[in-house]
């Protein structure tokens, strides 16, 4: 088995003006995460998995489960996709998950957790709106680097160039869906160590809503697509982000 990899994917045009960048976003992505969870609305589909992982192993440390996971994760990407590995991965799978527990613990320090807990529905849906939005142009920005991609993403990737008859937005979507299910089978073994679910699937007690994890799902894709193809006109640096994935892709072969 060839493992398509080259340290030259580590380095593509223009990485260092763009590692500043990738880096501030991924440190955006963890500090928007940790709102819409503290708002308990819904997260993207491997943050519910890892959040009730997390809590099967009686830990709050979203971090640390996120490590563990995208490493079972990673073997896969190295074996059949290692042209997706960059910073950008390693920036993803080791800083995202600790920022949000960071961010978790200030917003508790500074009140703003006991405030979203006691909000009424006017105050929550503006702040969940500049949360999702933020989100959605920093992982933008992090995948339109070309300095990588976190495991969990590159998965449907590989699966999707192994299965060129299938749609990859209808992969990614399974997959997505799949992570899901494997939250709330976690959800359902840690259901003694869930004390104050914010929701309920099925009578499963849940630590956020599965309903717009399911929606996200759908509907991240697309926004990120669109928020890109303006960055990519906004910001010259992105602008031949296209065309430097094919190249590194190519060159990795």
């Amino acid at each position: 088995m060839k493992i398509n990899f080259s340290f030259k994917q580590f380095c593509p045009q223009k990485w260092q003006v763009k590692l500043p960048f990738m880096l501030a976003a991924v440190l955006l992505m963890g500090i928007t995460l940790s709102v819409l969870i503290e708002i308990g609305w819904g997260t993207d589909p491997a943050t519910f998995m890892n959040y009730h992982v997390a809590a099967l192993l009686g830990t709050d440390n979203i971090g640390l489960i996120q490590i563990m996971d995208y490493g079972v994760l990673l073997i896969f990407v190295i074996l059949f996709g290692a042209q997706h590995i960059g910073f950008g991965s390693i920036a993803n799978m080791c800083f995202i998950g600790f920022v949000s527990d960071f961010s978790r613990w200030v917003w508790k320090l500074i009140g703003f957790h006991q405030y979203l807990q006691n909000a009424s529905m006017g105050p929550k849906i503006p702040i969940f709106a500049a949360a999702l939005l933020l989100f959605v142009i920093a992982a933008s920005i992090y995948m339109n680097s070309c300095l990588g991609i976190a495991p969990y993403d590159a998965i449907p990737k590989i699966i999707s160039d192994a299965s060129p008859k299938f749609p990859f937005f209808i992969i990614r979507i399974i997959f997505d869906y799949s992570a899901i299910a494997i939250g709330l089978l976690a959800a359902y073994l840690a259901r003694n160590n869930i004390t104050d679910p914010v929701a309920s699937f099925a009578g499963i007690g849940l630590k956020t809503n599965i309903f717009g994890s399911a929606c996200m799902s759908l509907l991240l894709g697309p926004l990120i697509s669109v928020v890109g193809k303006v960055m990519k006109m906004a910001i010259p640096v992105f602008q031949d982000a296209d065309n430097e994935e094919k190249k590194v892709e190519k060159d990795a072969e």
